[in-house]
């Protein structure tokens, strides 16, 4: 079975089962899905199903996608970019455009690969 970087508009018992293999492979969960009230994505990145946590540099270049990310919701989207948070174990972002979606899961996945496998 193929190892799924991320989850995106799936059901409950999906994250779950996703969740359970990325603890097990020790790789990050990921997991997106349209908000509601606005109709962008909400992204959430949690490392607790592995054994490795963003370093300073790595919340600097999530915090530079987003940055990007918000420039591009903010001048293309009907509705504006809403809020974000990161630490060393969890991001969440609300407000992605669904262009851009899976270039962001994608990258948040590739960026724990590269200084973490």
């Amino acid at each position: 079975m193929t190892f799924h970087k991320y989850l995106a508009d799936s059901k409950m018992f999906e994250y779950d089962k996703h969740y359970r293999d990325c603890k097990q492979q020790n790789k990050p969960f990921i997991k997106s899905k349209i908000n509601p009230m606005h109709g962008n994505y909400l992204i959430n990145v949690d490392l607790m199903t592995c054994n490795y946590v963003f370093s300073k540099s790595e919340q600097d270049e999530i915090k530079k996608l987003i940055q990007d990310e918000i420039e591009f919701v903010n001048l293309n989207c009907k509705n504006p970019f809403n809020d974000f948070s990161i630490d060393e174990e969890l991001i969440w972002i609300d407000g992605v455009s669904s262009e851009h979606m899976d270039f962001l899961c994608d990258s948040f996945y590739n960026l724990t690969q590269k200084y973490h496998n």
